[in-house]
C-alpha cells in the first residue's frame, strides 16, 4: 500500500471532464446523466483500499442525505489485473455487500483519473451545477482508517454550496492508498 495525499490538478472553476463510462449496473454512463442535479460529487475509489473501506459508511450518509440534489458517482481507476479484488465483478460484490445506491463506475483505461488529476482513493471532487469545480479534497477529518471523524468536510461543503455560502477552503487534500496505475 502506497499513502498519498490528493494533489491539485483541477483547480477551482475547471469544468468536469466528461466520461462515458461502464457501471456495475452495465450501463454506460457520462456527465450528461447527471444534467439535472444541482451538483456532482466524483469521488475516486476502489474495492480494496483501508481509507475507502473506512470512509464508505460516510460516503453513504452524502448519498443518502443529499442525494436529490448532488449526484454522487464512485470511479474505481485501479488496475484489476494486478489487483483482482478492484475488478468489475467484484465492484458488483461491493455494491451489493454494502448496498451502495450510487453510481460506481470502472474506469478500466484509466483515462478518467488522469484527468481529473486523481492519484488516491478516496479523492473526491466536487461540482455545481455548470460541473464548475468548486472543492476538491477529504470527506471527512479523519486522516486514517482507525480514526473517528470529528468534521464532516465534504457535508459541511455541500451544505455551504446548496445554501448560496462560500466554501472557504477548495481544497483539503484527502489521503488514501494510490491509484494502482497500469
Amino acid at each position: 500500500m502506497v499513502l498519498l495525499e490528493s494533489e491539485v490538478a483541477l483547480t477551482t472553476g475547471d469544468v468536469a471532464p466528461n466520461f462515458e463510462l461502464v457501471g456495475t449496473d452495465d450501463q454506460k454512463h457520462s456527465l450528461d446523466d447527471y444534467k439535472d442535479y444541482k451538483g456532482l460529487l466524483v469521488v475516486f475509489m476502489c474495492n480494496h483500499c483501508p481509507y475507502v473501506k473506512a470512509k464508505i459508511e460516510a460516503i453513504k450518509e452524502i448519498h443518502e442525505k443529499f442525494s436529490h440534489n448532488i449526484a454522487l458517482i464512485g470511479i474505481n481507476s485501479n488496475d484489476s489485473i494486478k489487483y483482482p479484488d478492484d475488478n468489475f465483478e467484484s465492484m458488483k460484490q461491493v455494491v451489493e455487500e454494502k448496498d451502495l445506491k450510487f453510481d460506481y463506475l470502472m474506469d478500466e483505461d484509466q483515462e478518467t483519473a488522469k484527468k481529473y488529476g486523481a492519484v488516491c482513493t478516496p479523492d473526491p471532487f466536487l461540482f455545481d451545477q455548470n460541473r464548475k469545480l468548486i472543492f476538491h479534497g477529504r470527506i471527512d477529518d479523519a486522516m486514517n482508517p482507525d480514526a473517528i471523524a470529528v468534521e464532516k468536510t465534504m457535508i459541511v461543503n455541500i451544505e455551504k454550496f446548496l445554501n448560496g455560502d462560500t466554501i472557504e477552503k477548495d481544497f483539503e487534500p484527502s489521503i488514501g492508498c494510490s491509484i494502482k496505475w497500469k
